[in-house]
């Protein structure tokens, strides 16, 4: 079953929320605040929604305020907002599109064009996300590629340092590799990666990124996860791995895993010392977990 796009619609009258849900709620997911600052927590707390309905005219704080926060803000800035409002000034229309609007409707709602220009920009939406999946997902191993890592990282950390929670990353390398594609061939090294990818996706929590790094490496995000948390999982991923035998084949990883420094840690310096962890891991023998 495909889940709906999600709206939020963001009014204070509960009568215009009435109205606009009625006229959307067979196509979509329907979430309704009554104000600019509960708009807000929602859209920190919860998953982000696909398109926000938004009034102008609300206590507290108005549409144009509740939209250049969501817009300054890099983890909501691509949600797409509509303006619904009885403001029917074109000096209105054009500042909320300045604000960066997709589009602007005016009251009295009439639902077979609301329901028409959501259409538009919720398909628009979709095409975008698609092609962003498509730049952001390696073409082998369907797991994110490095773009999106850096792109990701950036905002993790940020989070990180912000509420005080750790973040660690593992890189691994897949032992001999080169030896693999040597003996049995490229294709057999392909099916390799293929199935370690599939493993540590499966294995993975739903807030953890999955990365193939380059080549045979990949890099895992632990989200919420302390050095020791994310040593053991990495042990565990090892083990999982070494008993995969993808092809007939025995095939082990070495791993380094670090934790964030929420003093002078970016994506790059984790990245760095998770490397120098990993090269300790392969001079030791291999087959192993590194904690530095």
């Amino acid at each position: 079953m495909v889940n709906k796009p999600v709206l939020l619609i963001v009014d204070d009258v509960p009568a215009n929320i009435q109205i606009l849900a009625s006229c959307l709620k067979d196509k979509y997911q329907i979430k309704v605040a009554s104000d600019g600052f509960r708009c807000l927590e929602l859209v920190a707390s919860q998953s982000e929604p696909d398109l926000i309905l938004l009034d102008i005219e609300m206590p507290g704080m108005n549409g144009y305020e509740v939209c250049r926060e969501l817009k300054k803000n890099s983890l909501t800035k691509d949600i797409p907002v509509i303006f619904v409002t009885a403001n029917d000034q074109e000096a209105d229309e054009e500042k909320g599109l300045q604000l960066g609007a997709v589009d602007y409707i005016t009251k009295p709602i009439r639902p077979s064009i609301v329901a028409a220009r959501v259409n538009t920009h919720i398909t628009l939406k979709q095409q975008r996300d698609q092609l962003l999946s498509m730049a952001t997902h390696d073409q082998l191993t369907g797991l994110y590629n490095r773009h999106y890592l850096f792109h990701s990282a950036h905002k993790k950390i940020a989070r990180s340092i912000r509420h005080d929670i750790p973040m660690s990353i593992a890189m691994l390398d897949i032992d001999h590799f080169k030896f693999i594609n040597d003996q049995h061939g490229h294709p057999t090294g392909d099916v390799v990666l293929q199935s370690v990818a599939a493993l540590l996706e499966k294995y993975s929590r739903e807030e953890d990124c999955v990365v193939r790094f380059g080549g045979e490496e990949f890099i895992i995000l632990f989200d919420h996860s302390a050095r020791h948390d994310a040593q053991k999982k990495s042990e565990e991923l090892r083990k999982l791995i070494e008993q995969l035998k993808p092809e007939g084949l025995l095939v082990t990883v070495s791993m380094g895993v670090i934790e964030l420094n929420q003093e002078s840690d970016s994506i790059e310096e984790m990245i760095k010392r998770a490397d120098e962890a990993l090269y300790l891991a392969k001079a030791s023998g291999r087959n192993r977990v590194v904690v530095a």
